[in-house]
């Protein structure tokens, strides 16, 4: 495939299974869509047998505590789709409708691993209309409850660093730094699982969240103990997986990012206000075509629509 274009998937692909917090059960249908379309939900199964379109972007976004929820002002919406969703952008799928039944995402395994073998089964076709990529142009920075969040320029590619530190030994202090494409989101940061620590699930389980939480889906903590018994997938799975959240949160931006997002203990909600300080910055990115990311297409002012783009879970914010 020539680099810098649109893809879509060439064929549909099926997957099903139940919802973290939830625990309701949902079939994802995952069709190819037309060039400039976006990641699009199709939530079906609404009261009167309605179903509603939801554009994975960030004015869309109704919720990013536990996890990201798309929703609008009908009542519609579905949650939980970040695992998904970073898939999707780590494997640089730009245009995909995704049909689903439920009102949240299935869990899987609780990382992306399922959704790239989805991905894999269904195949990549090459698009006829180049990508748009959204340029950093100065640094761009938010700080929220200890941690941080910047956008820095860079000269290609997307960068990530997340750092993470949490006063459990069993986690610590990690961070973790790649460049992502295709290959790294396989390699590095894909088989990351979700995690939470059990005095917190019991809390959300008495609060109506996390009713499908099991060792199956989630790393699970006691103290400064992995319960899991097949132990941990990566030596810092912890910060990889907050790396892949971030991934899928700032695709919501709805192009792919040229530039470095650096962070300091992030979630869900600080990734979310990190887009919205980015995006009140008018001066601080720009929209280029691929691959010539120095040739300017033209200039968003915040809050401006863009095609559609594409969100993570993980330990709460």
């Amino acid at each position: 495939m020539k680099p810098g274009f649109q893809k879509t998937l060439r064929r549909r692909v099926k997957m099903a299974g139940v919802g973290v917090h939830s625990a309701a059960p949902a079939q994802l249908v995952l069709h190819p869509a037309d060039v400039d379309s976006g990641v699009v939900f199709l939530r079906t199964g609404l009261p009167g047998g309605r179903e509603r379109l939801l554009e994975a972007k960030r004015a869309n976004v109704t919720q990013t505590s536990l996890c990201t929820m798309l929703g609008d002002a009908s009542g519609a919406s579905v949650c939980t789709v970040e695992h998904l969703l970073a898939a999707l952008s780590g494997l640089q799928v730009d245009n995909v409708m995704i049909e689903i039944d439920g009102p949240e995402a299935p869990i899987m395994d609780g990382s992306a691993a399922e959704f790239v073998s989805a991905i894999d089964q269904a195949g990549v076709a090459q698009q006829s209309r180049l990508r748009r990529h959204l340029r950093i142009l100065k640094p761009v920075r938010v700080e929220r409850e200890g941690g941080y969040a910047e956008f820095l320029p860079a000269d290609r590619g997307f960068r990530l660093d997340v750092e993470i530190d949490f006063q459990s030994p069993a986690i610590g202090r990690q961070r973790c730094a790649f460049t992502i494409d295709p290959a790294t989101f396989r390699r590095e940061l894909a088989r990351a699982r979700t995690f939470g620590f059990v005095g917190d699930v019991r809390k959300l389980w008495e609060a109506g969240f996390a009713l499908g939480s099991s060792l199956d889906n989630s790393v699970a903590i006691d103290g400064d103990v992995v319960l899991n018994p097949e132990g941990l997938r990566y030596k810092d799975e912890f910060v990889r997986h907050k790396a892949l959240d971030a991934i899928g949160d700032l695709s919501l931006a709805g192009a792919p990012i040229v530039g470095l997002y650096r962070t300091y203990r992030p979630g869900h909600r600080l990734n979310a206000l990190a887009l919205e300080a980015l995006f009140a910055t008018r001066s601080a990115y720009e929209i280029v075509d691929a691959p010539t990311p120095k040739t300017l297409v033209r200039n968003f002012a915040a809050g401006s629509h863009f095609p559609a783009g594409v969100a993570a879970f993980a330990a709460p914010d």
